[in-house]
């Protein structure tokens, strides 16, 4: 049995939920999601291909590497990705002549083809927001920022 105080501590403002940053991004992101599934599978893509597709797009045959650290996706998860791309046609994955350890992605005529198709989804991103392209653009930018803090070393702090 659940027992409760005669008197009810005010909440502390650190800890309600809507002054979180954490439950901020998360609600964004899956609404960000949501926007773009329909637009996505209109094209046959989930959102992890279209990611691989927007940096083909702008530097086609980079390494798999290369890849993962643009997309912050480890080799475990990248490389059934590329795999899963390919059987579509969408890309081909090479080894190098130079240093055969190294694997480069390089875009099929296809994959070429879908970005074409995909021309309008920014444009429908930027009409959902709600927000001017200098608005969608400077809160891009804070979100970066953010992350880039997140990826530095941790800071002490105090209890």
């Amino acid at each position: 049995m659940r027992t409760t105080s005669a008197i009810t501590p005010a909440p502390n403002p650190a800890q309600l939920l809507d002054n979180q940053v954490c439950f901020a991004l998360y609600s964004a992101s899956l609404a960000m999601t949501k926007l773009y599934k329909p637009l996505l599978d209109a094209l046959g893509l989930t959102y992890p291909q279209y990611l691989v597709l927007l940096v083909l797009w702008e530097t086609d045959g980079p390494t798999v590497s290369t890849l993962g650290e643009r997309l912050s996706l480890d080799s475990g998860t990248l490389t059934p990705l590329l795999k899963r791309m390919e059987a579509a046609g969408w890309l081909e994955r090479r080894r190098s002549s130079a240093d055969e350890r190294r694997v480069h992605v390089w875009l099929s005529p296809a994959g070429q083809q879908l970005q074409h198709q995909a021309a309008h989804i920014p444009g429908c991103v930027l009409a959902q927001s709600g927000l001017s392209l200098g608005e969608l653009v400077a809160l891009n930018q804070q979100i970066k920022k953010l992350r880039s803090a997140m990826h530095a070393p941790a800071t002490p702090s105090t209890p």
